[in-house]
């Protein structure tokens, strides 16, 4: 008999770390954290990203992918031969973990665009892959490329996240920059495709809550190329982000002015010129206005950007110590690798946690 899970809206767990001098961090410190958390998740989805662990291939694309069969793996690899230059072809290394069951065949890529097809294309580097991406996310049944960035890499599947970090042999990473989450499926099936984090390029976003404007959001971004294959809220929050920031240049405080937007009450008791200014964002933009209870971190190779909703249904707190700042649902999961942080606080709904590298103004 199939085990019966209940369903509980407040799950799922989140977990970042960063060093602002881009020191690295063993993949182990990350794993300690959110495994603290094991109660929030149900086994059916655990992930991580990690930025600064190709430094041998730090101007390369990392495309991770999961395939169903070897012959899904052939045909995809025929579209990646023809659209890049591909230095290095292999499968991730894994350690075998008795309670992470049928894992699909998962293989990586460090590519570069070939240049005479990007120079016809007439795209920039960045939309080429993303069009990329989106094609075989598609079009190619039975692959899927779930992480795309350069210097970093998600890892993720069916299982609790420490198993998830156990399998990915995470242990023998280090990075500057860790997110992670423990997976509650709600509205989607616990499947390797659908656990967190959800990346584009080196955007990776880790999400616990359950967005209502996911339809009105995802119907917006296919307008502009984007691909919801997963049905995921998660997937359109990352994508949000890309159109946002990438695709319009906008800052990444007007940005989060869209994701999480003022209330209109709160909008009509700002000075003249904020106030026209969030107005317009909001009726430019209402179509990606994040409705519903939510916490997520955003992790880019620049910094990390850790968010409540704009009325606070999810739990996030925020630490510092050093050079470190620490995130996550639960202040004992920061306390588990940060005994005795300098500051903790738990912010205020829609009031973001921000932390860049030192030397970076911007997050893009």
């Amino acid at each position: 008999m199939d085990k019966v899970f209940p369903r509980i809206p407040s799950g799922c767990a989140i977990s970042g770390i960063m060093n602002k001098k881009g020191e690295s961090i063993p993949g182990t410190d990350i794993i300690k954290s959110i495994a603290l958390m094991h109660d929030r998740s149900n086994g059916l989805g655990g992930g991580f990203s990690a930025y600064g662990i190709y430094p041998e291939f730090k101007e390369h694309y990392a495309l991770h992918v999961f395939y169903d069969s070897l012959n899904d793996r052939v045909a995809a690899e025929d579209f990646i031969n023809e659209h890049f230059n591909v230095d290095t072809s292999e499968q991730i290394h894994t350690r075998k973990v008795k309670a992470i069951t049928n894992p699909p065949l998962i293989w990586r890529y460090f590519v570069q665009p070939k240049k005479n097809r990007l120079s016809n294309s007439e795209l920039t580097e960045d939309e080429y892959i993303v069009r990329c991406v989106m094609k075989i996310n598609s079009l190619y049944k039975g692959a899927y490329i779930f992480s795309s960035g350069k210097n970093m890499g998600a890892f993720k599947g069916v299982g609790f996240p420490e198993d998830i970090g156990e399998f990915y042999r995470l242990d023998e990473y280090k990075g500057y920059i860790w997110t992670a989450h423990g997976r509650f499926p709600t509205n989607s099936p616990g499947w390797w495709g659908g656990a967190h984090p959800f990346t584009l390029l080196d955007w990776s976003i880790v999400h616990n809550g359950e967005i209502s404007s996911y339809h009105t959001n995802a119907r917006f971004l296919e307008m502009f190329g984007y691909k919801c294959t997963l049905q995921t809220d998660t997937e359109a929050i990352t994508y949000i982000f890309d159109y946002l920031m990438r695709k319009q240049g906008l800052s990444l405080e007007l940005a989060l002015a869209v994701v999480a937007a003022p209330l209109w009450k709160e909008i009509d008791r700002m000075d003249a010129e904020r106030r026209e200014l969030c107005r317009a964002l909001r009726i430019v933009f209402s179509s990606l206005l994040v409705n519903g209870p939510f916490s997520i971190i955003l992790g880019t190779s620049k910094g990390i950007v850790a968010l409540n909703d704009r009325i606070k249904l999810r739990s996030l707190a925020a630490a510092t110590k050093g050079d470190f700042l620490y995130v996550a649902s639960e202040e004992s999961a920061i306390r588990e690798i940060c005994p005795n942080p300098e500051n903790i606080w738990i912010p205020k709904g829609g009031e973001p946690v921000i932390g860049m590298l030192e030397g970076v103004n911007s997050i893009l």
